[in-house]
């Protein structure tokens, strides 16, 4: 099993959780993060370190209709050049974004390009 990256992270970015990974299995976007669902070894390290509540177990992830496995899978392999393993600032405005609904609108372009 896996953990994946969910809508919380999109427009809000914070890396707290890249810092405690053993493996090295996030990648970062313009405006989000995702984990490699092949590199993650499932330690779970992640999830408290996830201020916005944004990780999740693959049989956890929530029922929106929405495949975060397919997201999280074909982004990390889009932004293999973009292996995050240091903490940064989230994004200026991350605080008014928490907890938006239907952030995955966001990023639906990068999945089409």
């Amino acid at each position: 099993m896996t953990h994946l990256v969910t809508d919380n992270c999109i427009k809000c970015k914070h890396t707290d959780c890249v810092e405690v990974c053993p493996v090295d299995c996030f990648y970062e976007g313009p405006d989000f993060l995702v984990i490699n669902p092949d590199e993650c070894i499932d330690c779970a390290v992640c999830i408290p370190e996830c201020p916005v509540d944004a990780i999740v177990a693959e049989d956890e992830v929530p029922n929106d209709g929405v495949d975060w496995f397919k997201i999280n899978a074909e982004l990390a392999e889009k932004w293999a050049d973009n292996n995050i393993t240091e903490k940064l600032d989230p994004l200026p405005d991350h605080e008014s974004w928490t907890d938006v609904p239907g952030k995955v609108q966001y990023i639906q372009h990068y999945m089409e390009s």
